[in-house]
């Protein structure tokens, strides 16, 4: 490891909504010299052997992580696990079971297209998707396959948007049940990206016992990131942080080296662990 180590803990791949495979990923990391990464795919490990056997290969520590989606206060929340077990049993059976039930909300979705008077199947998004957890960013392109909209950001804007015409609500497990889910499989639990949440969500989660905050993240500002170090302090919660790399039409390709944690507050994960 080098003596300082450049660390993203926040990335997807294909395995999820990102646009580079696993080993693609890893290659991209290793030429911005960052050194230690988690992949954390949306509700999936399945990426997670192919990039801890490249980034051996490149001399790169893979975090196993994952990103799970779930409700607080009626909003959807989305959580990151971090140095999970990828072969703990109850979490590959909730993982299964949420994969299987994206693809039965975007059947719906793909027939709110359909009643809308567009030419559109579900086999046309999982073309897209292929082996990827299935979601909204898979209807979006195969909307754009199929001529319906020119761009990624036009389907969203106009159709999949949270109050949008084709738009359909994930289910999600409770937060107390992520959570466990997450501590159970040996891993730590941070609230992703909470940008502009409410405090309430925000208090209810650290009371559900969430093990810390996304502090640095391309969406949060510098009162933003000042205003998380604070509330991590002042509960005595972990810091992490990532630049939520997805690469190609999501456009963030500049991201990927510039959110880097800082490793004493990597350090400190450790010492939990420990």
């Amino acid at each position: 490891m080098k003596k300082f180590p450049r660390i993203d803990l926040h990335m997807h791949t294909t395995f999820s909504d990102g646009h580079y495979t696993p080993t693609e990923l890893i290659k991209k990391v290793n030429e911005q010299n960052i050194n230690i990464v988690s992949i954390t795919d949306h509700d999936s490990l399945n990426g997670l052997e192919e990039a801890i056997a490249a980034g051996e290969e490149f001399g790169i520590k893979v975090i196993p992580g994952v990103e799970i989606s779930t409700d607080v206060e009626d909003r959807e929340v989305h959580l990151l696990g971090y140095f999970i077990d990828i072969n703990n049993s109850e979490l590959k059976k909730y993982l299964s079971f949420f994969r299987d039930e994206r693809i039965e909300r975007a059947k719906i979705m793909v027939n709110k297209l359909v009643n809308l008077g567009f030419d559109i199947s579900i086999n046309d998004v999982l073309d897209v998707a292929k082996d990827s957890a299935v979601g909204r960013p898979h209807v979006a392109l195969a909307m754009m396959n199929k001529g319906i909209v020119t761009d990624f950001y036009e389907a969203f804007q106009k159709y999949l948007r949270d109050d949008g015409p084709a738009y359909e609500r994930k289910i999600h497990v409770s937060s107390q049940s992520a959570l466990k889910l997450i501590a159970d499989a040996g891993g730590l639990s941070f609230i992703a990206h909470p940008g502009h949440m409410k405090e309430s969500i925000l208090m209810s989660l650290i009371n559900a016992g969430v093990d810390g905050i996304e502090v640095i993240h391309p969406s949060h500002n510098d009162y933003q990131k000042k205003y998380y170090k604070g509330i991590v302090n002042q509960y005595c919660l972990l810091e992490s942080g990532g630049s939520d790399f997805h690469g190609g039409i999501k456009g963030d390709e500049e991201n990927l080296g510039r959110y880097l944690l800082d490793p004493k507050r990597f350090q400190d994960m450790g010492r939990i662990l420990n």
